[in-house]
C-alpha cells in the first residue's frame, strides 16, 4: 500500500503535522485539532494510503518555507499541493489561495466569489476541513462583523498568524495597520 509520509513540526504558532504524497504536500495541519481523526481518515481513504512517519524533500521544503514565513522572510508559498476532498471543497481551497498575504476575506465574500452567496455554511464547512493550514490561508477568513471566527489551530494561533501578516485585533475587531 502507498504511503503518506509525515513529520511533526513545532512551529511558532503551534504543533503541526506535515505530510506528503507522491512529491506533493497533502497535509499541513494542527496536530491537536478537533477534526484530526476525520481529516486523517479522509486523506488515507482518498489516497488509498497509510501514514508513515518519515521525512521527504517536500516536507523539508515546507518546514523551511514555514520558518521563513514566521520570520517575515517569506510571504507566499511555492510548494506543490495535493487537495483531497470533494470538488466543492477543492474550489473553496483554491479560492483561499487567492487571498493575498496581509488581507482578509469573509465567508460571505468567499461565497460570492464562488458564485453562490447562499453557500456561506458550505464554504465555512469546507474552510474548516482544510488540511493544509497556513499555506492554504484559511486563517484569513473572518466573520462578516470583522470578528475572529473559529479556527482549527485555535483563535490564539489565528490571531498570531494575522498579526504576523499586519493585522491587529482590537475590541474584537480586526484592523489593518
Amino acid at each position: 500500500m502507498p504511503h503518506i509520509f509525515f513529520q511533526y513540526y513545532k512551529s511558532t504558532f503551534g504543533e503541526l503535522i506535515i505530510g506528503s504524497y507522491e512529491n506533493k504536500l497533502c497535509l499541513c495541519d494542527w496536530r491537536y485539532r478537533k477534526m484530526r481523526e476525520v481529516i486523517d481518515k479522509r486523506l488515507q481513504k482518498g489516497l488509498n494510503a497509510q501514514y508513515k512517519e518519515e521525512t521527504t524533500p517536500i516536507i523539508k521544503e515546507t518546514i523551511q518555507q514555514l520558518d521563513a514565513y514566521s520570520q517575515k522572510k517569506h510571504y507566499s508559498f511555492d510548494i506543490p499541493l495535493l487537495f483531497v476532498g470533494t470538488e466543492f471543497q477543492k474550489k473553496v481551497w483554491q479560492a483561499l489561495l487567492m487571498i493575498p498575504y496581509g488581507q482578509t476575506n469573509t465567508y460571505l465574500q468567499l461565497s460570492q466569489q464562488l458564485g453562490n452567496e447562499k453557500a456561506i455554511r458550505a464554504v465555512a464547512s469546507a474552510n474548516g476541513a482544510n488540511a493544509i493550514s497556513i499555506i492554504v490561508p484559511c486563517h484569513r477568513i473572518i466573520g462578516s462583523d470583522g470578528k475572529l471566527t473559529g479556527y482549527a489551530g485555535g483563535l490564539a494561533a489565528k490571531q498570531k498568524l494575522l498579526t504576523l501578516e499586519g493585522y491587529s485585533k482590537q475590541a474584537s475587531q480586526l484592523t489593518i495597520f
